[in-house]
């Protein structure tokens, strides 16, 4: 565990969030019916910043580092990418 990434992704959802709750007019629509999103709003502004941050160019170089490195922040997340199924 890098207690500075956990830190940092830990400060950006949390900012993100407030963010995306301040100002609802900027977070995506939603339709009433349909599948419901696994992994919020917050979450993904977090991994594109992150992966911008850290310099990651690929997808799925920025997927193998995170499923090492970050397994229990975005668990939920790399099983997604890897086709499986998440459990709640």
């Amino acid at each position: 565990m890098d207690t500075d990434l956990d830190t940092l992704a830990t400060a950006l959802c949390v900012k993100a969030d407030d963010l995306l709750k301040q100002t609802p007019e900027q977070a995506p629509s939603r339709p009433a019916v349909g599948i419901a999103p696994r992994i919020s709003d917050a979450e993904v502004v977090t991994l594109a910043v992150m992966q911008a941050l850290l310099g990651f160019t690929s997808e799925a170089r920025w997927l193998r580092f995170s499923r090492k490195h970050l397994p229990h922040l975005f668990r939920s997340t790399w099983l997604l990418a890897c086709g499986q199924k998440p459990s709640r």
